[in-house]
């Protein structure tokens, strides 16, 4: 960073670049976005982020991030709670609510099992699952966690400690996107779609 530009936008750019997508050439960019349209971006930002830091909330039921707790989804009572869809951060759930395909409740276990990051069972929210599907009113957990080493280590982990818990445990289904064209997919999915195949 050249020297005239002061330390207060060193740190903006230091803090900006920490952002997922975001290196230090991009986040050069965006704080010169910010500084050059202040009153239009950088003020109204700044307000939005201290009142996110005051108000966001993990919910203690499910793990999701909202300004009420339980969240606004388990506070539904139009929502079935005899199902829950668990994933791996709150991103996922957001994605899983853009498509409402799912009016269930959520756990959000905050990572996958990986043994070269040291991330074991007492790091994600697992007790806190085991506990809910034991309850007697859950009849399915789904597990809708990402189709990698970590993600699949994570879903075979689960439905061990779910085994006894009187649930069905079921994973997404994995194959050919709607509009997939085979000769651009990879050979895994290729092969688990293959797999995964039904009655047409």
């Amino acid at each position: 960073m050249a020297a005239s530009a002061g330390p207060e936008i060193e740190r903006l750019i230091s803090l900006l670049s920490k952002l997922p997508g975001l290196g230090p050439r991009s986040a050069r960019r965006s704080a010169l976005a910010l500084l050059k349209r202040r009153d239009q971006l950088l003020v109204p930002l700044a307000d939005a982020l201290a009142e996110a830091a005051a108000k966001v909330k993990v919910c203690a039921t499910c793990g999701s991030l909202d300004t009420q707790d339980p969240c606004a989804i388990c506070a539904d009572n139009g929502r079935d709670g005899a199902l829950i869809c668990v994933v791996e951060e709150v991103g996922a759930l957001w994605a899983m609510e853009r498509a409402s395909a799912f009016r269930g409740r959520y756990h959000v276990l905050g990572g996958l099992l990986s043994a070269l990051d040291g991330v074991g069972p007492d790091a994600l929210r697992v007790n806190g699952l085991v506990s809910r599907a034991s309850d007697g009113a859950v009849r399915e957990v789904i597990l809708a966690l990402p189709a990698t080493v970590d993600g699949q280590t994570t879903a075979h982990y689960l439905a061990d400690r779910l085994a006894n818990a009187g649930v069905s445990v079921t994973m997404l289904a994995r194959g050919v996107p709607v509009g997939g064209e085979l000769d651009w997919l990879d050979d895994g999915t290729i092969a688990q779609a293959m797999r995964a195949r039904r009655p047409a």
